[in-house]
């Protein structure tokens, strides 16, 4: 899912095809009823693991497996053992994050959807859409979603059961951007290796752009996961999410995830979030990683940017509902960089691919990380992690704090840096990507681990990343106020209701330089016919860095309008 902006959701704007969604659920009822009865073959796992025993509110263990929040705030995690046993040990240890970030993302369901009737047609529309999708994941994913979601409350029934919800979650990300195509997550990655990184070893930086509000964001889980089968590895999570949207395993393969341009689908197939989990525990190098994205289906088009410690470099797979590519760099190049477009020859005349390329904040955002990248001679952690945090735009232009074309939009649910070779990554703490990096080396993490349980942090201080110095100034508290202010005037526009003159002085005010406070400032001037204050409004915006052609395009008839009401 992408920016809030205060209504993330509207179900009116899902009126024009409820019919034929109705009509096709009575039509694949069958299709339907089969999805809602299927369960996953759990007789060949154990279902024993050992009770959960509570040190503190910020520490519990269970056999061999731990959950502990360390000093920055972020919770590790440490499970082992076969499909089934995983799942009910995540979710024994994770019971209460896990129902506290089901409680988040579904009450804001509910909050932007509170129709009664729309909330039924919205629970018809999941299970339609989602009929065909436990065919589309292995029956060891299955069966730990199936422990973990053991651990789900029942305060969400009314929505599907929880195994269901367990597996409509995890494509939360699919279907957030396939319902949401003209606001696409806006996440930034890129690569360096040989003559570009400090130590000559491959090094990454990635920025997940995954919004659904401030509060689903504040409990990250760094788990580290030991598998009866396949590699061990580690992802950046949170409560009852097994999918993987960043991460390393002990081979130094890394996965990161960044949307793509996609039509929108009639049915759901394989989350990317489990396809790269498959690749994270069963891949150790790039030519393996793309033999198993092949083999799945997925429903959304989605760059997955691999990085591999025994090829020493990184590629870029993807992957849509109709086609499939992989783009590399030529063996003499020493990077690669990866924003919300499609590179490979195979997506070369996609015309959704190239509208994207022409109309969004990609293109602008890769060629911001290209400038950043050439002004480093060779990069380390502190310098990838620099980037990460980057708030401007091209040539270090001002462009407003929160701009999706900045690589650093003030709303990340994470950053992540990773030295493959070495086994080691760095995870951004709160807020945003602002707050300190930890780091973690997975060698340490894993080694003697069996028969151990830790109460005691994993991560390695020295190593730490200090937190962005921004994250203390008054700028910083300003653009904080600035987005509740953002809400608060789109909320009047869309409800036509009355808001102080102070509130939209303040909104221009705090965020001077974003052109969007002055175009919601303008279009509520326009709302209510104050014609010369909205061309004023208008005329400030257009000098600033506009997001998009869109955006663009509708700023220009919004001036267009108002100067034909002057004329009048």
């Amino acid at each position: 899912m992408s920016k809030e902006h205060g209504r993330m959701f509207k179900m009116k704007n899902l009126s024009a095809f409820s019919l034929l969604v109705l009509l096709l659920i009575f039509a694949s009822s069958c299709g339907v009823s089969k999805s809602l009865k299927d369960l996953p073959d759990l007789s060949a796992y154990n279902n024993e693991i050992p009770n959960r025993v509570k040190i503190s509110d910020s520490t519990f263990i269970a056999g061999n497996n731990f959950l502990t929040k360390n000093k920055h705030g972020l919770w590790e995690m440490y499970v082992e053992g076969d499909p089934y046993q995983r799942g009910l040990l995540i979710g024994s240890l994770t019971e209460e994050l896990l129902q506290h970030q089901e409680d988040v993302f579904l009450s804001k369901v509910n909050e932007l959807v509170p129709s009664k009737t729309q909330q039924s047609f919205l629970r018809g529309f999941l299970k339609w859409y989602n009929r065909k999708m436990y065919k589309h994941i292995t029956p060891e994913f299955k069966a730990e979603i199936y422990g973990v979601s053991q651990y789900s409350s029942d305060k969400f029934n009314s929505i599907a059961p929880p195994y269901l919800r367990a597996l409509y979650l995890h494509s939360a990300h699919d279907i957030g951007h396939a319902l949401q195509d003209l606001a696409l997550v806006g996440c930034s990655s890129f690569a360096v290796w040989d003559d570009k990184s400090e130590d000559g070893g491959l090094l990454i930086g990635r920025n997940f752009d995954f919004y659904a509000g401030d509060e689903f964001a504040e409990e990250k889980i760094i788990a580290f996961i030991n598998p009866s089968e396949g590699y061990k590895f580690m992802s950046v999570t949170w409560g009852g999410m097994i999918g993987v949207v960043s991460g390393m395993n002990d081979q130094g393969l890394t996965v990161t995830i960044n949307a793509g341009k996609s039509k929108i689908p009639l049915i759901a197939k394989t989350p990317i979030s489990i396809v790269t989990r498959e690749i994270l525990q069963y891949a150790s190098t790039i030519e393996e990683a793309i033999a198993i994205a092949q083999k799945r289906e997925v429903f959304v088009s989605e760059a997955i940017f691999v990085g591999s410690a025994k090829d020493g470099r990184a590629a870029v797979i993807e992957v849509s509902p109709k086609n499939f590519g992989v783009y590399a760099v030529p063996n003499s190049a020493d990077q690669l960089i990866c924003s919300n477009h499609f590179q490979s020859e195979a997506f070369s005349e996609d015309k959704r691919n190239l509208k994207q390329i022409a109309e969004s904040h990609s293109q602008y955002r890769y060629d911001r990380m290209e400038e950043l990248i050439s002004e480093e001679d060779k990069l380390n952690p502190d310098e990838a992690v620099a980037i990460l945090r980057n708030k401007k735009g091209l040539n270090d232009k001002a462009i407003g704090y929160g701009n999706e074309k900045a690589l650093n939009q003030l709303l990340a649910h994470h950053g992540i840096v990773f030295q493959p070779e070495k086994l080691r990554v760095w995870i951004s703490t709160n807020p945003y990507q602002l707050g300190e990096f930890v780091a973690y080396d997975l060698d340490e993490v894993f080694k003697d681990r069996f028969g151990k349980a830790s109460e005691v942090s994993l991560a390695i201080d020295s190593l730490t990343v200090s937190e962005d110095p921004f994250a203390r100034t008054e700028a910083f508290r300003n653009y904080e106020e600035y987005r509740k202010l953002e809400r608060q005037v789109e909320a009047a526009l869309d409800d036509k209701t009355e808001i102080e003159a102070e509130v939209l002085s303040a909104l221009r005010e705090k965020n001077a330089t974003y052109w969007k406070a002055h175009y919601l400032a303008g279009r509520y001037f326009y709302q209510n016919k104050d014609y010369w204050q909205a061309f004023e409004a208008f005329t400030e915006a257009s000098k600033m860095e506009i997001t998009t052609v869109p955006d663009q395009e509708s700023l220009s008839k919004y001036l267009k309008k108002t100067k034909f009401k002057l004329k009048k």
